[in-house]
């Protein structure tokens, strides 16, 4: 079983995996040596800090080992993507892949003999949202009827929330400027006013205007998106309890400013740090281990 999309899982999956991250991240003790002896490759076409980190100091925490293999330094760069995605799986027991097109981690998955967890593609960001499903019920102690409202570029990270919260009760609300609409959308209220989609949210989030990969765009972005920031004044709309999150890095005094990342309300620390136990009570279940 591959975890490429949150498309392919139900409510009762994504929640099974939440409860066990909560659970794994107050006691790691029963689970110390659950990957002994297994190896997890981790195929990086993208840098990345969170991803790297916490699927390596993750795999350790449960007594496995993480190989990082950076595209740009294998023979990825040579070979046919099929091939050398099939001999990596012949050394490991599960695979983890950081991938521009969707298309991509799709064929490494394909060629894999073990499961495969997309670790994001330019389409999903699937590890992302687990974990803040996780942050939020950490903190709110529930998903079910709560509001997040997400501010920003209809990106990766955007379609997974959507996919996401929807399939566990929360309402979304997608505020974006026109032409940059998320490509998942069922389930979501999708405005162009930051202020309507924030009304009444229990969690505002929001992402760069600029992902990677689309550089050549960022003068143009730069233009549109400002009405966009995340701000004092916008977070004033929501609920006075509202919680802040962001999956970062950040780019503050753009789509966040330093008021509000550096609040009480923001939580992206603990989202970050939410990234490890979530994916490491994935890969448990991936592998049926514990």
């Amino acid at each position: 079983m591959h975890f490429l999309t949150l498309k392919d899982f139900d409510k009762g999956f994504l929640e099974e995996t939440i409860d066990s991250a909560i659970a794994l991240k107050k006691d790691y003790s029963e689970y110390s040596s659950a990957m002994k002896n297994k190896t997890l490759a981790m195929i990086f076409m993208k840098t990345s800090t969170r991803t790297r980190t916490s699927f390596e100091a993750g795999m350790t925490k449960l007594g496995g080992h993480a190989i990082y293999l950076d595209c740009r330094t294998t023979n990825f760069t040579l070979g046919s993507l099929q091939d050398e995605a099939k001999c990596v799986s012949r050394y490991s027991d599960i695979i983890m892949a950081r991938v521009f097109g969707h298309e991509q981690v799709e064929e490494i998955a394909k060629a894999s003999s073990v499961p495969v967890i997309n670790g994001l593609s330019d389409s999903y960001h699937p590890c992302q949202a687990l974990a803040d499903l996780l942050t939020i019920k950490e903190k709110k102690d529930q998903l079910a009827g709560l509001k997040l409202a997400y501010v920003g570029d209809g990106n990766n990270v955007c379609n997974s929330l959507v996919l996401g919260c929807s399939k566990l009760g929360m309402e979304v609300a997608v505020a974006v400027p026109k032409g940059y609409e998320p490509m998942e959308k069922e389930g979501a209220a999708i405005t162009h006013s930051p202020a309507e989609a924030v009304k009444d949210a229990d969690v505002v989030y929001t992402d760069t205007w600029v992902s990677m990969g689309q550089e050549e765009e960022k003068q143009k972005r730069m233009k549109i998106f400002p009405p966009f920031q995340v701000n004092k004044e916008l977070m004033a709309k929501a609920k006075q309890d509202a919680l802040f999150m962001h999956c970062l890095p950040a780019h503050r005094g753009l789509e966040v400013s330093n008021e509000v990342i550096d609040s009480k309300q923001s939580i992206v620390f603990d989202q970050a740090e939410n990234r490890m136990h979530a994916q490491n009570a994935l890969m448990l279940k991936l592998l049926e281990v514990g």
